[in-house]
C-alpha cells in the first residue's frame, strides 16, 4: 500500500468514525435529555412551558453537534486536497 492509497483510506475511515460518533451520541444525548424533562414537567406541571421551551433549545443544540460532524465527514469525503492525486493514481 503506498502513501497515497493510505491517504484515501484514512480519509475514508475518519469520515465514518465522524459520522457514526456524530450521530449515535447525539442521539443518547437527546434521548437523556428528553427523559429528564419529561421526570420535571412530571414533577411541575405548572412550568411545562418553560421546560418545553428549554428543552427545545437545548435539542436544536444538541442535533447541531450531528450537522456538523455530518459536514465535516463530507468535507474529508469529497474536498480532501489529496482526493484528485489518489484518484489520479487510481486508488479510487
Amino acid at each position: 500500500m503506498d502513501n497515497t492509497s493510505l491517504i484515501g483510506l484514512t480519509s475514508m475511515v475518519s469520515a465514518t468514525l465522524c459520522i457514526l460518533i456524530g450521530s449515535v451520541m447525539p442521539c443518547i444525548g437527546e434521548t437523556r435529555v428528553i427523559i429528564q424533562a419529561l421526570n420535571a414537567m412530571a414533577q411541575q406541571p405548572d412550568e411545562a412551558g418553560t421546560i418545553s421551551r428549554t428543552l427545545f433549545i437545548g435539542l436544536a443544540m444538541i442535533e447541531s453537534l450531528a450537522i456538523y460532524c455530518f459536514v465535516i465527514s463530507i468535507v474529508l469525503i469529497f474536498t480532501n486536497p489529496f482526493w484528485n492525486h489518489v484518484i489520479a493514481k487510481g486508488g479510487g
